[in-house]
């Protein structure tokens, strides 16, 4: 009995150890090296940190579009938000989330590798199993998002990220001067992820938009550095204490006495059809 006891232990732990080495079958040494923690290079303010904010973007929108923006600058100027909605404490959704909010870290694996990201709801989920796009795709801020790591030296080691993001909801815009986005949003967002063969401790996101809003697929470079302390701070990042209110569509806000305040000069007061005189 002591023997069959012995021979049953020893069957078990074989099994635990084919059951650990598939599970590290993968290697995760075939993948780049992108532990700790990353922050955007430049700021996450602009959609395109290479150029100056606003009209300086460039961004190469159809002339309807255009005119949108043009209305959403006068309407910053004068005191409201314009058309980025982040205000209300919405995720900046793709592709601004791109732009680097929040301390960022990745987590590799097989099948999935995600973007974690210390912003209200900004993680990502990029899905690298092979999959194929779902009949049924039900539309996000953030997006669905397939990709494929690539060896793109044939060195044996994944040097590469392609992937593609589809699958959207609004409302989106590029970034904080209100760079719209199409109503429809039909948006693809293509990205080539990489680290710097000349320094690790850079990654790069070419991100590239396909969007009805705009003239020709927009291309831009982003930028991330690795913290260099081995154990960094990771802050908590949230929007508790939200202090606009939005009533029909008109947005006002609370003062630090709690009454109701415009945001713009001469805007209207809200409909008081409901309350008693």
């Amino acid at each position: 009995m002591v023997c069959a006891r012995s021979l049953g232990a020893v069957a078990l732990l074989a099994g635990l150890c084919i059951t650990f080495a598939d599970a590290r079958a993968w290697d995760d040494a075939t993948y780049p090296d992108l532990k700790g923690q990353w922050r955007p290079i430049g700021g996450p303010g602009r959609f395109d940190i290479s150029k100056p904010p606003g009209r300086g973007q460039q961004a190469p929108l159809i002339p309807e579009y255009q005119k949108i923006f043009e209305a959403n600058l006068v309407d910053q100027a004068n005191g409201g938000q314009g058309t980025t909605p982040t205000y209300k404490c919405l995720s900046p959704g793709m592709p601004r989330v791109t732009n680097g909010y929040g301390e960022i870290e990745f987590v590799v694996t097989p099948e999935t590798t995600y973007f974690l990201v210390e912003h209200i709801l900004d993680n990502r989920r990029i899905f690298t199993d092979g999959r194929d796009w779902p009949a049924d795709l039900e539309p996000t801020l953030l997006g669905y998002s397939i990709g494929k790591w690539i060896d793109t030296t044939g060195s044996g080691h994944y040097d590469l990220l392609a992937v593609e993001t589809r699958g959207f909801r609004g409302p989106r815009a590029f970034d904080a001067s209100g760079l719209p986005l199409h109503a429809d949003n039909q948006t693809v967002v293509k990205e080539r992820i990489y680290v710097d063969k000349a320094d690790p401790e850079v990654l790069h996101d070419e991100v590239t938009t396909l969007d009805h809003a705009l003239t020709r697929p927009w291309t831009v470079m982003k930028n991330y550095h690795r913290d260099a302390n081995r154990h960094p701070n990771w802050t908590d990042e949230y929007c508790e204490s939200n202090n606009h209110v939005s009533l029909g569509s008109e947005d006002y806000m609370l003062s630090s006495d709690g009454f109701l305040m415009p945001t713009r000069k001469d805007q209207p007061a809200p409909n008081l059809k409901y309350f008693g005189k």
